[in-house]
């Protein structure tokens, strides 16, 4: 279980020219609560500038969070071995599929024949064996996004976090994409935090979502969970688009999201 208490996150005003700028701050999200059961996929969906991309981050153990704590199993565990996948792909177009897959890796430091025999099978599981050697400029969108998933996936993490990895793909790339997540989580079991701005995307891959809405600060509105019937996301194929529990959880989940008014935010 990956819990999230009371939550947090502020930034400081910046400073202006000679110092001189705004006297007030920004809350980028308050009073979050969320919890990841233990090998589930749990989306957090909402609006651009509602603190999603921060509350990552403060996941991740890339920012401390102003107040609140993230917690891991009863409180006492060990953070998860953790990975997180950005939108912008975050891929260095001078290294090969194969050296940005490893890169992990190599910061772990990891010898290279040790690190090629780890990168191999997790090409070889996103259908990117053959593009080994390509560098990411000849790659198309998708493909790239999967050689951030095998970055990601080489580290074996327990934790995937996963901030709008689809939103640059054509629809169709993405439900692909949304797919081999599903298949992935089945075989691996990690525990997955899905932020997404699509409201299908996070009715399609989750069995439990919250609606994040308001700026400066943020906050969490509803916790949305499938409708009783519907299939978990473990065992969701491309047919359950189709079906009335799964229109029926989208409608729950935009209801939760009905735009209220506030101040500009960060996302």
């Amino acid at each position: 279980m990956v819990r999230l208490s009371g939550l947090g996150l502020d930034y400081p005003a910046p400073s202006g020219l000679l110092g001189l700028g705004s006297t007030d701050g920004v809350s980028a999200f308050e009073d979050v609560e969320v919890e990841l059961p233990p090998g589930s996929i749990v989306a957090i969906v909402g609006p651009s500038g509602c603190g999603k991309t921060s509350l990552v981050r403060v996941v991740a153990g890339l920012r401390e969070p102003s107040r609140g704590v993230v917690s891991f199993g009863d409180g006492t565990a060990r953070r998860p071995r953790t990975a997180v996948i950005f939108q912008d792909f975050g891929l260095l177009p001078w290294k090969t599929v194969s050296a940005n897959a490893e890169l992990p890796l190599l910061i772990a430091g990891m010898r290279g024949r040790e690190r090629r025999a780890a990168v191999a099978p997790v090409l070889e599981e996103l259908g990117l064996s053959d593009f080994a050697r390509f560098y990411p400029g000849r790659l198309s969108g998708g493909m790239r996004q999967r050689v951030a998933l095998a970055r990601a996936l080489v580290q074996e993490p327990e934790l995937l976090l996963m901030d709008e990895p689809f939103s640059s793909l054509d629809a169709l790339t993405r439900e692909s994409m949304q797919e081999t997540l599903l298949e992935l989580q089945r075989r691996r079991g990690a525990t997955v935090l899905l932020v997404t701005h699509s409201i299908e995307e996070a009715a399609y891959l989750a069995d439990r979502v919250y609606a994040m809405r308001g700026r400066n600060p943020g906050r969490i509105a509803a916790e949305i969970r499938a409708p009783e019937g519907s299939p978990a996301a473990k065992a969701r194929g491309p047919g359950f688009r189709a079906t009335p529990a799964f229109l029926a959880y989208m409608s729950s989940i935009r209801r939760a999201l009905e735009p209220d008014s506030g101040p500009e935010g960060l996302s």
